[in-house]
């Protein structure tokens, strides 16, 4: 895909493997981008599945987050299905989990700290004992996604913030802004 839009990436259009989005700063901007994409379409003979294609929508799932004027969110129909597993029973349990919700670490303060029971479980040699603690780790991972938190975009004209924090075990930073803003945002 790269090479088939190249000169077209980063100012009309973002590519993801075999899917893309065509943008642009205004409707007219985006207008004339999409007419470039679909004419390097015609051109290369790229057929597009027209089922998959969404034109000039207020929000949609990308790469499985949804994109709205209000930010990115994690796409609900993914979250229904980590919320509804039962807690691991083996390594290779752990490691689906893991992958699943770490999809989303960035919506998850303290991914890292809060997960590091069950990462424990995935050392070399390590005894595989799902207890307390590895529930209450898996438990608080599935409620922190079920909450369904938005990422919103930066306001410019506000100072940013780095915030760093760690431990023995994890470390993490955030590049954030303070806004008033309702408590299942995040400014990033």
């Amino acid at each position: 895909m790269t090479a088939i839009f190249g000169n077209l990436v980063e100012d009309a259009i973002e590519v993801f493997m075999d899917d893309f989005s065509v943008y642009g700063d205004s409707f007219n901007h985006c207008l004339s981008n999409l007419e470039k994409v679909l004419i390097r379409c015609e051109e290369t003979h790229l057929a597009l599945n027209w089922e998959k294609c969404h034109f000039m929508v207020l929000e949609g799932t990308v790469l499985g987050h949804k994109i709205s004027n209000k930010g990115i969110e994690v796409d609900r129909a993914k979250i229904e299905t980590i919320a509804a597993l039962p807690p691991p029973s083996s390594v290779k349990a752990i490691r689906s989990f893991l992958g699943h919700a770490g999809f989303y670490i960035r919506f998850i303060k303290d991914f890292s700290k809060i997960s590091q029971p069950l990462t424990k479980l995935l050392e070399k040699d390590a005894v595989f004992s799902f207890d307390e603690k590895c529930l209450l780790a898996f438990e608080f991972l599935k409620q922190k996604l079920t909450n369904f938190p938005i990422l919103m975009a930066p306001d410019w004209n506000l100072p940013f913030e780095l915030m760093c924090d760690a431990s023995d075990y994890a470390v993490g930073t955030v590049l954030g802004q303070r806004k008033e803003v309702p408590s299942n945002l995040l400014c990033q």
